[in-house]
Order: structure tokens, then C-alpha cells, then sequence
């Protein structure tokens, strides 16, 4: 894994070959619970700060994808950029929507 300091909407622009699928896994929405995050997860939130562009992110991953885009997702959270899906597939405690892609 490599981690590159950059923002993603500019950096979704510069992935050649454009990849056939995207897998987006924006940070988790905050419940009200008191309990904190595991402290490995905390140490990557203070380097990354908050996740204020998820939701612009959607529109750009769907153009680059060519097959489709995959976005996991809480149970409770809405879907991402409030665009729902007709596809997903939902687990225990997560949900995973799945967008079509734009072909080449």
C-alpha cells in the first residue's frame, strides 16, 4: 500500500489505466455512543482529519470506474451523496451500494 499525500478528487484524475472497479470506504458517520475508536484508528483520523469531501467523491469514482463502484457504508448511514441504489448488498452491521461505473 502506498499512501499518497494529495486530495482525491485531484487525484482520481490521474489514475491511468482507468481501473474497472472503485471501492470507496469513506469514514464511518459518528453515532452517539461514548466509547472511542480503536487507537490505531484514532492516530490515522488525526493524520487524514476530517472526511468532508466523501460525498463529492462519488460522481468522480463512478466517471473513472468502467464497470462499477462499490461504496461500504454503516447500516444506519444513508447512502453516500444521498444517491441511492438499486444494488447492495447488506451484511450484519455494514452495507455495501453499488453504483454502475461509465464504460469505455
Amino acid at each position: 500500500m502506498q499512501l499518497i499525500h494529495a486530495s482525491s478528487l485531484t487525484a482520481l484524475t490521474d489514475i491511468t489505466p482507468r481501473p474497472q472497479v472503485g471501492l470507496s470506504r469513506p469514514d464511518v458517520p459518528h453515532k452517539q455512543k461514548s466509547a472511542l475508536v480503536k487507537k490505531e484508528m484514532r492516530v490515522f483520523q488525526s493524520l487524514v482529519g476530517p472526511d468532508l469531501d466523501a460525498d463529492g467523491l462519488l460522481e468522480p469514482a463512478r466517471l473513472l470506474a468502467t464497470k462499477r463502484v462499490v461504496v461500504k457504508r454503516p447500516d444506519y448511514a444513508p447512502p453516500l451523496a444521498n444517491v441511492a441504489t438499486p444494488n447492495a448488498v447488506v451484511t450484519k452491521g455494514h452495507r455495501f451500494d453499488i453504483y454502475a461505473g461509465t464504460p469505455v
